[in-house]
């Protein structure tokens, strides 16, 4: 299955993320090397949060990777939470209805 990780951002994120950027992206390197990882990237204008989405057997896999985030841990995001996506179209869907 699918999983979208959604992140609120503090109104200073902007200024913060630079101290934890590399660590951040290392934990996504490393989800990406293990397939869990497919695409994310933070909201413009503005840059008030940000959408992950990974592919596991559940939805710890984001859950895993929301608790060990630095930007998490260090309060650069304020809530998080974790919505299952049936994926319908494309070609890594996990339910195809469109070829």
């Amino acid at each position: 299955m699918h999983y979208i990780l959604f992140y609120e951002y503090a109104p200073d994120y902007m200024e913060r993320r630079g101290e934890f950027r590399e660590q951040h992206l290392s934990l996504a390197k490393a989800a990406i090397d293990r397939g869990e990882f497919f695409l994310g990237g933070a909201f413009a204008e503005p840059a008030d949060g940000a959408a992950i989405v990974f592919k596991g057997d559940s939805p710890d896999v984001a859950e895993s990777f929301a608790r060990a985030d630095p930007y998490v841990v260090n309060g650069l995001v304020t809530s998080w939470h974790v919505r299952e996506w049936t994926t319908v179209a494309g070609k890594d869907a996990d339910n195809p209805i469109v070829s």
